[in-house]
């Protein structure tokens, strides 16, 4: 993948999730997630699980368990995840761009 390619798809993640931010939805957000780890594992490689929990992304500040959670509940819920992986992203195109990070699979233009 070039990295004009990477950044373009990485921007477009970036705008769905800052509408996943304002219009909340669980099965979106399953769906989103799925492709920005797609994405950012073929950029920069599969995260171990130290990476992971260095990030906390996906982990809710309070955690529901026991019970469904309320609409309102999935909706802050969803709205966390969205906004920690959406700056995960930024700082993604930043290195691409500010940086010019070298990233795992880059075809040259």
């Amino acid at each position: 993948m070039t990295r004009e390619e990477l950044v373009r798809r990485t921007r477009q993640l970036i705008d769905e999730g800052d509408r996943l931010s304002a219009n909340p939805s669980q099965g979106a957000l399953q769906v989103w997630l799925q492709l920005t780890d797609d994405l950012l594992a073929a950029a920069w490689g599969s995260m171990d699980r130290y990476h992971l929990a260095w990030l906390q992304v996906g982990r809710p500040s309070a955690i529901v368990r026991g019970r469904a959670m309320t609409a309102d509940e999935e909706a802050a819920y969803v709205r966390e995840v969205a906004v920690a992986k959406t700056a995960v992203l930024r700082m993604s195109v930043g290195a691409l761009t500010r940086h010019g990070m070298p990233f795992a699979g880059e075809t040259r233009e």
